[in-house]
């Protein structure tokens, strides 16, 4: 009786082709999952600025959105600021934390490099009483790229915006990596 199936060149030959194709995709794939993780992260930041500032003018209080540890990639933080010192009081409460896993570069322009608070009245104001209104970058992992923005207006309004730009704010490729750690 013949038997059915396969010799162990046609295996061999299955095989080869199989790590030519996933050769082929897997770059693809990494981009597809890296883009995924940027839009999740500019969504989850759009949304936290737009509750904290629902919840100052819902509480009738100051609300604070700050990076973890001062740096937007590691998360953000939400905490009621009771004494107008803001994050850097650890004895304001916590609101909300969102902790980021897929550390995805996050960067502000100056006026939200760190922070971003909000009035009782649901307006983005430094602790002077100056209006605050930046960007935030979502930065492409290896080029200094801005993918999309999330932006706040003087009115409070935050927008998330998906035009790519070259942003000096974006540090990227392995010499920016290096310069950052000098």
């Amino acid at each position: 009786m013949r038997q059915h199936g396969f010799s162990l060149i046609e295996l061999l030959m299955g095989l080869a082709i199989v790590g030519i194709v996933l050769q082929l995709v897997s770059p693809a794939y990494g981009a597809l999952i890296q883009s995924h993780h940027r839009e999740l992260a500019a969504k989850s930041l759009a949304s936290g600025l737009r509750n904290a500032r629902t919840e100052a003018i819902a509480r009738n209080q100051t609300v604070v959105v700050h990076g973890v540890d001062n740096d937007w990639s590691q998360g953000w933080r939400m905490i009621l600021d009771l004494n107008g010192k803001g994050h850097e009081d650890s004895s304001n409460p916590l609101l909300f934390e969102s902790q980021s896993s897929a550390r995805v570069p996050i960067v502000g322009n100056r006026p939200v490099r760190n922070f971003v608070r909000f009035s009782n009245l649901g307006e983005p104001l430094l602790p002077s009483g100056a209006f605050q209104a930046g960007t935030l970058h979502i930065c492409a992992a290896r080029e200094p790229v801005s993918q999309l923005q999330v932006v706040l207006a003087r009115t409070g309004r935050v927008s998330l915006r998906s035009e790519k730009a070259e942003q000096a704010l974006c540090v990227g490729g392995e010499d920016s990596e290096q310069r950052a750690d000098a």
